[in-house]
């Protein structure tokens, strides 16, 4: 896994958030956010652009939608995903916590065994991305470069 200027770039900013508390919608440094808040507030700071608002969802909106909508999200905002052999830091990692259910945690790849994210209830945090995180992931996407 290398690290680009661009991939190094959306660790520094991730990094920047490390500390901030959980909150289940929030999308703000130092304030409080979720997984999703960290990637959409990074990807914010990287791009210059907001992502589309997700609007309102509850906690346990994976296990009752049954539709990927994280995933799609992802594609529609970063393309095709990447494969597990070209991931590099700076890229969203998507996980799912079990088959049969939607992807529904996010993080920022840090390095080849390291990841940023919002984790309940000790908010974000940079963690090992030991065996167990490894086998539930169920997508890789990168951060389009902007000019």
């Amino acid at each position: 896994m290398s690290a680009e200027p661009h991939g190094q770039r959306i660790v520094a900013a991730a990094r920047g958030w490390i500390g901030t508390p959980y909150r289940h919608q929030g999308s703000r440094k130092g304030v409080g956010c979720d997984c999703l808040g960290l990637v959409r507030g990074v990807w914010t700071e990287i791009t210059g652009s907001v992502t589309q608002d997700p609007g309102a969802y509850a906690p346990d909106w994976a296990e009752r939608a049954g539709a990927e909508r994280l995933l799609l999200a992802a594609r529609l905002h970063c393309g095709d995903p990447v494969g597990l052999s070209e991931v590099m830091a700076g890229d969203i990692v998507l996980f799912r916590w079990r088959d049969g259910v939607s992807a529904k945690h996010a993080g920022i790849l840090s390095g080849p065994d390291h990841f940023i994210h919002a984790y309940e209830p000790v908010g974000v945090i940079e963690s090992a991305l030991v065996p167990s995180w490894w086998r539930r992931i169920a997508a890789v996407h990168r951060i389009p470069q902007t000019s």
